[in-house]
């Protein structure tokens, strides 16, 4: 037997797995979403997101405190208005949820970079992400209201919209509209590889967001196909797309490094609410080391190929980072 190579030698001490690590999670590589509703002084925690909760726009400051003496660089906005209609108005009304909470997280803390998420399925009353048609989702009457809201979140002091609603054609009708408006500097990161996910089940507890009938399969993706994703992702980026996104992230690391060896650009990916919903309660349970699992999931988006992690773990995983923490060394 030829011992001559020992891949063992570089893992004899923590020091030496340190140095010699493919992968580095840093506080520079997170977003953290944040659920913003109607209403004053009012937290509604979320049962099956534990330690987050929706909070309404005055309690904004004190939560983007934290984040910022976290050195988190962005969040990601949700809003929950206080009415909903067939057409969503409240995703594209001036004086809406999303946009106060931007102006508000904007007076306070202007470096801090500010995404909103681009969608109806939160303000109209049928709970899908467009209009209904016959019955049916309709791609092309959708695209103006997509285009509206993206504006009226530029208005207000986005830096990044990220339209999610999977509509063909979506981010050049987006990018269009805001160019027209004025807003050449407003960056979009597209939902370009958006899947039609079981794991969405807490944020759309959290989001009041199910639909009030059938599913969204005739616009999100199908789980079984892969490279329909390069597809979706061409076609954004021909459109004008920033930053593309994969989502979810755990179940698609497959399409996460297929993405990230085919397009040089920004990619992001979406550790989503059931991914955390399951770690956490596998944790409580005692079933599951909570830091060591955090760092491994995170560390293998990471090494799949996302620049950008959008995850429910990033306060936490500030801290443990800030702390010195490496459980996987």
């Amino acid at each position: 037997m030829d011992l001559t190579h020992r891949l063992r030698r570089l893992r004899q001490s923590r020091s030496i797995r340190r140095l010699v690590a493919e992968t580095r999670l840093g506080v520079d590589d997170f977003v953290l979403p944040l659920f913003v509703t109607h209403g004053v002084k009012t937290r509604q925690e979320i049962a099956s997101m534990p330690g987050h909760a929706r909070l309404s726009v005055d309690l904004l400051p004190a939560e983007i405190e934290g984040v910022m003496s976290l050195n988190i660089p962005a969040v990601l906005l949700f809003g929950l208005p206080e009415g909903k209609d067939s057409l969503g108005s409240g995703a594209y009304a001036g004086d809406g949820v999303v946009q106060r909470a931007v102006k508000e997280i904007k007076r306070a803390t202007p470096e801090l970079t500010v995404i909103t998420d681009v969608c109806l399925c939160e303000y109209t009353d049928h709970g899908h992400c467009g209009v209904i048609k016959d019955g049916k989702v309709d791609n092309d009457s959708t695209l103006p209201l997509l285009q509206k809201t993206a504006v009226s979140h530029a208005e207000a002091g986005a830096d990044i919209v990220a339209p999610s609603d999977m509509m063909d054609g979506r981010v050049g009708a987006i990018r269009s509209a805001l160019d027209n408006a004025g807003f050449t500097d407003v960056a979009i990161m597209s939902y370009a590889a958006k899947y039609c996910s079981a794991f969405y089940g807490p944020f759309r507890e959290a989001a009041e967001s199910a639909p009030a009938f059938g599913d969204r399969r005739a616009y999100q993706m199908a789980p079984p196909n892969r490279a329909e994703a390069l597809r979706e992702v061409e076609e954004d980026l021909a459109e004008g797309a920033d930053i593309v996104m994969v989502k979810p992230a755990l179940p698609y690391l497959d399409v996460i490094a297929d993405v990230k060896a085919s397009f040089p650009v920004p990619l992001a990916a979406y550790n989503v609410s059931g991914e955390f919903a399951m770690l956490k309660a596998a944790a409580r349970l005692g079933w599951l080391d909570e830091k060591r699992t955090t760092f491994e999931v995170l560390t293998a988006i990471k090494r799949a190929g996302a620049d950008i992690i959008i995850t429910y773990h990033a306060k936490e995983m500030a801290r443990w980072l800030a702390e010195g923490e490496d459980p996987l060394s």
